[in-house]
């Protein structure tokens, strides 16, 4: 490779005035900084720059030769759209040189502003395949912040060919859950991860037991701290990163103190000049390697930068664990009357008929919904272990099964896809074209963009889009989206100004089991470390659990592609509160973790109370409800519903 000009971005942060010069003065050659609202870093008032101090920080940074970025990645709700829209004017105004975001109502509005500001996409989008490139670059998206989970060797051939820039986090602060896809401490505390007030449950210590048997199985575990990762640190391997063809190197740490900013950069700062001015003849230096390794906060950890990481990627004992910013808590029980002085949600337009969607795990659970009213049957997509993947021969009987009941069919897709699963599903579309099922449902921009492109059968967006407000939602719209699922860490009045607001139809999952996390790591093999593929891949078919210390059972439930869900303690159960939740054009049961018996239970009680509610009379029954929780393998709860407002 011939170098050019500038072949590389060193990129680092800065959460007050003060970092802001430690980095400029030690070399970034840019800074990445937030405002008062709109991004991800917000526990803290006394960091991140007011209107005044963001004008001068371009200032500042542009007489220094440094490129400033702002900072708008995170989830805005309805309320926050016309603030959001006075802001992007200001930054139009002062000109920083690019703005990160992640919510669509973003793009939505700087290309309705005609802002002239390039965008990048946010790590928090969770952009991991071509297709979401393609779809960004369309909407003025000139570089993607790429999801952690992903492999330099990839992010070579993303670089070839999309022609998008590519930046990697380098060095900091890791999730293991997938970037945009951790809505644990949105639900559980009402501060929300994707909306910068993240409380770190993965920081908490877990036990792991057996689901079914409740043994603990600590004596064969590494440690408590069983999804604490390490932070990332590529230093050692800085030439495999800049011959991968990444843009920006950026370091993590927005809440650091100068003096931590100054000298992360200033490390990587000679290094990476060391190795453009001789690559055959560089060294690591191992004088800055020391003072890097004596001077980190957590462990080190190379995460999936060069392939799948091992259980030394996780810092079990938490004895590095700089702070712990919460502690386990009961998740919400569900309380009849907690909505009781609540307006209920006034849609533009009534839908006239309830539509039940129900997502099965099998042929068998699918029998159970049509035999009890449902509407319409999810199949596909990611199953959970034991249970095998839907094959073609499952989807036609399934198609001949439910147009019997004259119920719809939607073929779910994976949420997260990588190269591998882009190239299936780009041939499982053109097959699906001919079965003619009603409709796809996909839970991440790629998908959306390959289904777009591959068949004509209309398009459901999942609630891996955060979907949050109504600009979102339109610009979903736009992209041949029919139907979006609400994000789950909406609290109720924040809902209700979405449906008030949207032309999209949208669903709402009412019960079921919800995940608060996804993760690309073996959780039990790297904790129990007694897992080898070749001599016992049933390993993987027992169901483990994690139990947090207010005793909560956390199910954890692998797919065929070995991503691991995380699961709420509690199923979601919005039973006592559907006369509050009108103007949906679907109701979800989240139903594959359910026995077909128990299924078609659920799917009674929800048929008929809807069916109540639309006639105008009461819809509840809540001693079938008790009997059905009686009968149901965990207990209720009432999700985000507990609050106010999702900060």
């Amino acid at each position: 490779m011939i170098w050019e000009r500038n072949p590389v971005e060193l990129l680092a942060p800065a959460g007050n005035w003060e970092a802001l010069e430690a980095a400029v003065e030690a070399g970034a050659d840019a800074v990445y900084l937030g405002g008062k609202a709109f991004n991800m870093r917000l526990h803290r008032q006394d960091m991140n720059f007011d209107d005044e101090a963001l004008a001068r920080a371009v200032t500042y940074a542009h007489a220094h030769q440094v490129r400033l970025y702002i900072t708008i990645n995170n989830l805005i709700s309805e309320e926050e759209l016309e603030p959001l829209r006075r802001y992007l004017l200001y930054l139009n105004e002062i000109r920083p040189d690019a703005i990160l975001v992640q919510d669509f109502a973003v793009i939505s509005l700087a290309e309705e502003l005609g802002m002239s500001l390039p965008l990048h996409a946010s790590v928090m989008m969770n952009i991991h395949n071509e297709a979401a490139m393609r779809l960004l670059k369309e909407h003025g998206i000139t570089r993607i912040v790429a999801s952690r989970e992903m492999t330099l060797a990839e992010l070579a051939l993303l670089r070839q060919t999309t022609g998008l820039e590519i930046e990697y986090f380098v060095h900091g602060d890791m999730c293991i859950s997938e970037s945009g896809q951790c809505v644990h401490s949105g639900v559980l505390f009402g501060q929300s991860g994707n909306r910068g007030r993240c409380l770190k449950p993965c920081r908490w210590p877990y036990e792991i037991i057996d689901e079914i048997t409740g043994e603990s199985l600590e004596n064969a575990a590494a440690g408590p701290y069983k999804l604490a990762l390490k932070d990332m640190c590529l230093y050692r391997n800085l030439p495999e990163l800049i011959q991968s063809g990444v843009y920006s190197f950026k370091i993590e740490g927005r809440m650091r103190p100068a003096d931590f900013v100054h000298r992360i950069v200033g490390t990587y700062r000679r290094a990476i000049d060391a190795y453009l001015a001789d690559p055959a003849g560089y060294r690591v230096n191992e004088e800055d390697w020391q003072d890097l390794y004596e001077n980190r906060a957590r462990d080190f950890t190379t995460s999936f930068a060069l392939g799948q990481p091992t259980a030394e990627a996780i810092g079990w004992d938490g004895t590095r664990e700089p702070r712990f910013f919460s502690k386990a808590s009961p998740e919400a029980s569900l309380a009849p009357h907690l909505l009781a002085d609540e307006p209920a949600i006034s849609p533009k337009k009534t839908t006239p008929y309830p539509f039940l969607t129900v997502h099965a795990a099998d042929l068998n659970g699918v029998s159970a919904a049509c035999e009890n009213g449902a509407d319409a049957v999810i199949i596909g997509g990611e199953t959970w272990r034991p249970c095998r993947p839907w094959t073609l021969d499952d989807i036609r009987r399934t198609l001949r099964l439910t147009r019997e009941y004259g119920v719809r069919t939607i073929i779910d897709t994976p949420r997260s896809t990588h190269q591998r699963e882009c190239r299936e599903l780009s041939q499982f579309f053109l097959m699906l074209e001919e079965m003619g099922p009603d409709a796809l449902l996909v839970g991440n921009p790629g998908i959306l963009k390959l289904a777009a492109e591959c068949a004509t059968l209309p398009i459901h967006a999942d609630f891996s889009f955060n979907l949050f407000n109504h600009r979102a939602a339109a610009f979903l719209k736009e992209q041949r989206v029919s139907l979006g699922t609400v994000s789950l860490e909406l609290a109720f009045p924040q809902l209700r100004d979405l449906v008030q607001h949207t032309s999209l139809p949208l669903e709402i999952i009412l019960h079921g089991v919800t995940e608060s996390m996804i993760c690309d790591h073996n959780l039990p093999a790297l904790a129990l470390g007694n897992y080898d593929p070749l001599e016992n891949p049933s390993f993987n078919d027992r169901r483990y659990a994690l139990r947090d210390e207010a005793e909560e059972i956390h199910p954890l439930r692998q797919d065929q592609y070995g991503r691991f869900h995380i699961l709420f303690a509690k199923d979601l159960c919005l039973y006592p509160y559907l006369s509050k939740l009108k103007g949906f054009s679907s109701y979800r049961i989240e139903g594959q973790d359910y026995a077909p018996h128990l299924l078609g239970k659920i799917t009674r009680l929800y048929r008929e109370a809807l069916d109540s509610l639309a006639a105008g009379k009461e819809p509840l029954d809540l001693d079938a409800l008790a009997a059905l929780q009686n009968d149901s393998p965990r207990t209720f709860g009432c999700g985000t519903y507990r609050f106010h407002l999702s900060r």
